[in-house]
């Protein structure tokens, strides 16, 4: 049975109410629904059926909301690529997810062009705007000649199906698939908890790749709010949509933030409207939210969540300075355990891995052996350690696994490391997450080199960035005789990272 159609019922009620913005074009809740309409015949013309996943490369558009609605209408599920990811890192999400069809924008089209050598079985690209390669389909030639007509098909329930990628401790990509998407419950929980409003005016600025971005969203538009896009984030200019189109509310990831404070700080806009600034995808330092508040009032929420798991814990703005580094209370329907070394839960105060149990839980696709290393008695962990204090607040305070999360990325170093271990002067590799002012960790390589071997700092960063995709290469790079290693063999991160960490009183 069909699902509830949010677009459909915002067309007939909010017919003539902007959905989304861009520049100077805007598009209605009426025309948005019959652009996803089309859109979705466009897939089915292109013989996919429920359940077909097809991958998007694009920087934040206006076609990425047709396109979205359309899938959602078909049962078919949008697979979000990374739009910084490379060659080899491209194919292995299109072949790894199956995608049926690729969609490309018009910026990305070279990149995806360099990946399709590597890409296994048949797939149909699609690219938007000019300058389409042959051999590809225009995605503007077909919405042009596609029905406006609704479809017979399965409505995806709430949000639908999705699946988006997130990197593994291996260096290989998990696709975190929900199958049923997200219900309509628990998109209506989320609206309580953030306390939105249909009157909202929401600004997405940053990667609609990124689970946290397209979250908010989607929900915006469910409940039938307006949505300015920003197609890539540069500060003053999101300083400046919200100034012009009085947005109220917007998701930034904490590097976000500190260049809209510095931005604002440097020349003042008009952000009055801003009543809810969401934080999330990396810890946000205290100082920045002392500067966020003094920038743009008491509008701070920060939340934990993760991509398989959903969000858990909110952090109010009346608790942002009042609750140094803690990331909130749980939010309803979640069951939240912090478990000790002896498989125990700990004690508030004491540090344990914390773990996740709820409806929203995401499974990785084809990849039963890594959902289940996941989960133990259907709670789930990605791997952070974390405390509770009296007062039921919780804390991260370091990773069990070794990612690195730069800028709100996550970035785990078995990638960097294999690319580090390719030149032929290294003899071993660690790379681990410092702390930086801006990007709240950046990427560092410590490299044993083989004897007799040189080569420079510069070298071997221009190495990794030639086989990576930019941010995760090592921004910088210290020499040792040799790496600590434990009597397995295994590196011992935490040795080699606890210097660089010592002075700051934290780990991540």
């Amino acid at each position: 049975m069909a699902g509830f159609d949010f677009l459909a019922s915002h067309a007939e009620s909010l017919s003539n109410k902007p959905a989304v913005i861009l520049g100077e074009e805007a598009l209605d809740f009426a025309a948005l629904n019959r652009r996803a309409y089309r859109a979705a015949n466009v897939f089915k013309g292109l013989g996919c059926e429920a359940g077909a996943r097809i991958a998007i490369m694009s920087f934040n558009s206006i076609e990425g909301f047709e396109i979205g609605n359309g899938l959602r209408r078909m049962g078919m599920v949008a697979v979000p690529v990374n739009y910084r990811l490379r060659g080899q890192e491209i194919a292995y999400v299109l072949n790894d997810s199956g995608a049926e069809v690729v969609v490309a924008g018009a910026d990305h089209v070279d990149a995806m062009l360099q990946a399709s050598s590597e890409v296994t079985g048949d797939r149909r690209f699609i690219g938007v705007g000019d300058g389409v390669p042959s051999g590809w389909l225009s995605y503007e030639a077909l919405m042009d000649v596609a029905s406006e007509a609704a479809l017979d098909g399965s409505v995806g329930d709430g949000l639908g199906a999705s699946m988006i990628y997130t990197s593994g401790t291996t260096g290989n990509p998990k696709g975190a698939w929900r199958p049923n998407g997200v219900s309509v419950a628990n998109v209506l929980q989320m609206i309580s908890t953030f306390e939105l409003s249909q009157s909202d005016v929401h600004l997405l600025c940053g990667p609609g790749y990124h689970s946290a971005v397209s979250l908010f969203t989607a929900l915006h538009q469910a409940l039938g709010a307006t949505v300015v896009v920003q197609p890539k984030f540069e500060a003053n200019a999101a300083l400046e949509l919200i100034a012009r189109h009085r947005v109220t509310t917007v998701f930034v990831a904490p590097t976000l933030l500190q260049r809209l404070v510095d931005a604002q700080h440097e020349r003042p806009r008009d952000t009055s409207s801003l009543r809810a600034v969401f934080l999330g995808a990396a810890p946000c330092p205290y100082e920045l939210k002392v500067r966020g508040e003094a920038a743009f009032g008491k509008v701070l929420w920060e939340f934990y969540g993760a991509t398989e798991t959903g969000v858990n814990m909110v952090l109010r703005p009346e608790d942002q300075l009042r609750k140094p580094g803690s990331c909130g209370t749980p939010v309803p329907g979640q069951e939240i355990r912090v478990v000790g070394d002896d498989g125990k839960e700990a004690p508030d105060g004491m540090p344990g891995e914390l773990m996740v149990r709820n409806t929203l839980l995401a499974e990785y696709y084809h990849r039963p052996d890594a959902t289940g290393r996941s989960l133990h008695d259907g709670f789930f962990s990605v791997g952070d350690i974390a405390y509770r204090d009296a007062e039921g607040y919780y804390y991260i305070c370091d990773r069990r696994i070794d990612m690195i999360i730069s800028g709100g990325v996550n970035i785990y170093p078995a990638e960097v490391e294999a690319a580090l271990h390719a030149h032929p002067a290294v003899m071993d590799a660690a790379v681990i997450g410092v702390p930086d002012e801006q990007w709240g960790e950046s990427v560092k390589a410590v490299v044993q080199l083989r004897p007799g071997a040189t080569v420079t700092a510069d070298e071997l960063i221009a190495f990794c960035a030639a086989r990576l995709a930019g941010y995760k290469k090592p921004r910088s790079i210290d020499f040792v005789d040799e790496l600590p290693r434990d009597a397995a063999g295994k590196l011992l991160k935490r040795t080699i990272r606890e210097p660089y960490w010592a002075a700051t009183g934290r780990r991540i």
